[in-house]
């Protein structure tokens, strides 16, 4: 498309350019020569009085001699009284031409050798003079060459400039174009993160705007299809724990053990069910045009999911800071699973009854999540950091905590283990908006107060 428009663009230009610059420059071919023979004419002029005083040759000779130049004048006196014909300067015309005009009355021009020559007759009572004026064809021609030389320039200019502009208009219309073929392939190879800019042209505009509103319809029918598998699991926890109760109270018996086994390897099947749906990430593209989110809502969702669990294990539940938009370059099916991930873990790590809270801190250069729980805390946070980038060691996949690292990271954040004001574990989460590197381990005392400094203003 870009290059047929570029061309059909030089094509026309072109025929425009030939169209005006062919008969502008006849026109201008056509000037030069008027006026090289109206200067003609004008010396042919400055003789005419004298020749009306006097016939002498010598005043005469003189008289063409102050009027012409380089020899380039002549005048033919007819024969009268029996006089022969007189003829001063140089001639040049031929003696059929000269005696035609002097017989018609009328000026005329003739070729001669290197030029033209003019002959203009003057009635005078000794008969009719023919004043000849030689014009050279280098006065004829002069500026022609200079003329044409401007306007082929001037039309080569308008050529470049119109195919300039048809490769940025076709540039215009075929990088939308583009960016969505692209954008389809990505969506087609699972990056449900793929998203349009709307921009361009009005109808690739329209076409990126119904595209992305398909990738978030995607994207919403596969969380919800997660969301129901990990709930309908949930729902089986209750049960399961009165059959666990149930198989402990049987005794020692080999049925009582068959029993507990069962139950036991239930359990473990509905947790790697509940676990898979929530950290099944779909790959995403890098957080651009479209792929980010409002952190506020993800987190009022994400939360009314997990109150229900919440209320059956008789948790309290707290959450702040979202009661306004904050705007993350993450996409939001990103931000939902490392929630999921986060409050999977105070599910999965603390007891029934335990309370946790989810705040959240909007600045100018960064959004931080907290997730706060009463439990007994971490010892060792820095091995749950190593978990969570692939060592997991017995009960801990470490999946959930790499979830949430390498979202942080991907902003250029982090995420951090500490003490929560509830008595428990706290988990930061460092989104950076900017782009910049976030403060790294041995900087502590920076972090503590950018994140004062964070909270302060929220």
């Amino acid at each position: 498309m870009r290059w047929a428009l570029v061309k059909v663009c030089l094509a026309v230009t072109t025929m425009v350019v030939v169209a005006f610059a062919v008969p502008l420059g006849l026109v201008i071919k056509e000037m030069a020569r008027d006026r090289a023979f109206s200067n003609a004419e004008r010396e042919a002029a400055v003789v005419v009085p004298a020749l009306s005083i006097t016939t002498d040759r010598d005043q005469l000779e003189r008289v063409v001699a102050s009027a012409g130049s380089d020899d380039g004048m002549a005048v033919h006196l007819p024969a009268s009284d029996g006089r022969a014909a007189v003829d001063l300067g140089r001639q040049r015309a031929a003696d059929a031409d000269i005696a035609a005009v002097r017989k018609l009355g009328r000026a005329s021009t003739t070729e001669v050798a290197g030029g033209s020559a003019l002959l203009q007759p003057v009635a005078l009572s000794l008969g009719t003079v023919v004043i000849e004026v030689f014009v050279p064809e280098s006065e004829v021609s002069n500026g022609v060459g200079t003329a044409w030389a401007v306007l082929a320039a001037v039309g080569a200019a308008l050529v470049v400039g119109s195919v300039a502009v048809a490769d940025r208009l076709g540039v215009r219309m075929v990088q939308p174009a583009r960016r969505l073929v692209e954008g389809a392939h990505e969506l087609g190879e699972g990056k449900l993160g793929a998203r349009v800019p709307e921009e361009g042209p009005s109808e690739l505009r329209l076409a990126a705007v119904a595209f992305n509103s398909m990738a978030d319809q995607v994207v919403q029918l596969l969380a919800n299809e997660r969301e129901l598998a990990a709930d309908l699991s949930h729902r089986l926890r209750t049960p399961l724990t009165v059959l666990r109760l149930n198989a402990a109270s049987l005794g020692e018996s080999p049925a009582a053990e068959q029993t507990r086994t069962a139950v036991a390897q239930l359990e473990r099947e509905v947790d790697t069910i509940i676990r898979t749906a929530r950290e099944a990430k779909p790959q995403t593209a890098a957080a651009g045009p479209g792929a980010g989110c409002d952190a506020a809502e993800v987190v009022r969702e994400r939360m009314a999911f997990w109150s229900a669990l919440a209320e059956d294990e008789g948790r309290k539940v707290r959450t702040a800071g979202v009661d306004r938009p904050v705007r993350i370059p993450v996409a939001r099916t990103d931000l939902a699973a490392a929630l999921d991930a986060l409050l999977g873990n105070v599910f999965r790590h603390t007891s029934e009854g335990t309370a946790f809270a989810v705040d959240v801190h909007n600045g100018e250069d960064a959004v931080i999540v907290l997730v706060s729980d009463a439990g007994p805390g971490i010892a060792d946070p820095e091995a749950a950091m190593a978990r969570g980038r692939g060592s997991g060691t017995a009960g801990s996949t470490g999946l959930g905590l790499d979830i949430v690292r390498r979202l942080a990271e991907s902003t250029g954040g982090d995420v951090r283990i500490g003490s929560s004001v509830l008595g428990g574990t706290e988990v930061r989460l460092w989104i950076q908006l900017d782009g910049r590197e976030p403060v790294r381990r041995g900087h502590r005392g920076a972090v503590r107060r950018r994140r004062r400094a964070l909270v302060g203003r929220s």
